[in-house]
């Protein structure tokens, strides 16, 4: 179980507006249950989860959390398609590719799916709490009417399509942000995962696993947070002097531009990733990232894009002078006010890489 208080991000901007105008193209769509399965099970509409308990296939990433749903919740749901009552709307991403990636509506349609393939946590799935007439009932053990009518009811889908800006899906990154509003609020990477799904986001994931990162960051992040940090190594190594705040944004445009890998290759990203790691672990140890108790983000984006920029450069960094480096930095008043508070603030950034880069240079040198 993850640790609440493994991370300490003191980015500031958690209420700072994207600043885009956008044009949005939407429009409604009525969809028999039967279609929405047979859409699913062909991926023409993508429901990705979270939990990646087994492999997914092509380049379907996490989007909403697991399947959290309980039974009871979810028969019901079944319950009121049976009875002819009216459900909650979806909200679909139309892609390039025409394929569709849920939006809101995550859970009922993993309802759905579960219960036509017939399991649900690895279990036959038979309704339990319901009106008699459905209690045990699969969906091929339905009555034909009853099976008809569920095939036959109708779910009001929500289809929006970005047009402007084309570089990215900030217009739908928003529209989540405005419609995720009740439960667990997700965080901002668990929504880029699904946005901007695709090699990158699955590179990402892959990079995750190195033993030498985990040794630096701890327990894997159910928030996505670590993968974020990777992220953030990443945008901020090669495109620092482009970097506006909000962070997010920033994130967003990066992720947008290399989601097939066609800025940086899955090849490079994952040399210098690893180089960077294997580095500053044997240096600095698990706690590298630590100035106290927990891992404090802007001192990993400093660490590890200042190690980054001197393998870029020269091949290596010194042991002995990164520690020099680390310890120097932390008695610096202005780099640890830069990593302590409105880390995303523009002056703050540029700030405490400009220090990171020149004292670990300047110590390998």
């Amino acid at each position: 179980m993850e640790n609440e208080e493994q991370f300490i991000d003191t980015l500031g901007d958690a209420d700072e507006v994207i600043p885009f105008t956008y044009s949005i193209t939407s429009y409604g769509a009525d969809y028999p249950v039967d279609s929405l399965v047979k859409r699913m099970k062909n991926k023409d509409i993508l429901v990705p989860s979270f939990e990646h308990e087994e492999e997914l296939e092509e380049d379907v990433d996490a989007f909403q959390r697991g399947y959290i749903w309980p039974r009871s919740k979810a028969d019901r749901f079944i319950e009121s398609l049976l009875l002819g009552l009216p459900v909650p709307g979806i909200f679909l991403v139309k892609e390039d590719s025409g394929r569709l990636l849920v939006l809101d509506g995550h859970q009922r349609l993993r309802t759905l799916h579960r219960f036509y393939e017939g399991t649900i946590h690895g279990r036959v799935y038979a309704l339990a709490g319901v009106q008699e007439r459905f209690v045990g009932k699969t969906y091929k053990t339905l009555d034909i009417e009853d099976r008809r009518r569920l095939d036959d009811s109708i779910i009001h889908a929500t289809i929006i399509k970005q047009d402007e800006p084309s570089e990215d899906r900030s217009s739908i990154y928003s529209i989540f942000e405005r419609l995720n509003t009740g439960g667990v609020a997700l965080q901002p990477q668990e929504i880029r995962m699904a946005l901007y799904h695709g090699p990158f986001s699955s590179l990402l994931r892959k990079l995750n696993t190195l033993p030498e990162w985990r040794e630096l960051v701890g327990p894997v992040s159910r928030r996505l947070k670590d993968i974020e940090l990777i992220l953030r190594f990443f945008g901020l190594l090669y495109y620092r002097h482009n970097y506006r705040s909000p962070m997010k944004e920033f994130l967003n445009r990066y992720m947008a531009a290399n989601r097939t890998l066609d800025r940086q290759s899955e090849e490079e990203l994952t040399s210098i990733f690893t180089a960077t790691c294997e580095t500053i672990l044997g240096a600095l140890g698990k706690d590298a990232f630590r100035p106290e108790r927990a891992v404090n983000a802007a001192l990993v984006d400093s660490l590890m894009v200042g190690t980054g920029m001197e393998i870029l450069k020269s091949g290596h960094v010194d042991h002995r002078r990164l520690i020099e480096a680390r310890s120097s930095l932390l008695k610096d008043d202005d780099f640890v006010d830069a990593i302590s508070t409105g880390t995303s603030q523009k002056p703050k950034v540029e700030l405490r890489l400009k220090k990171a880069i020149e004292a670990i240079h300047h110590k390998s040198s």
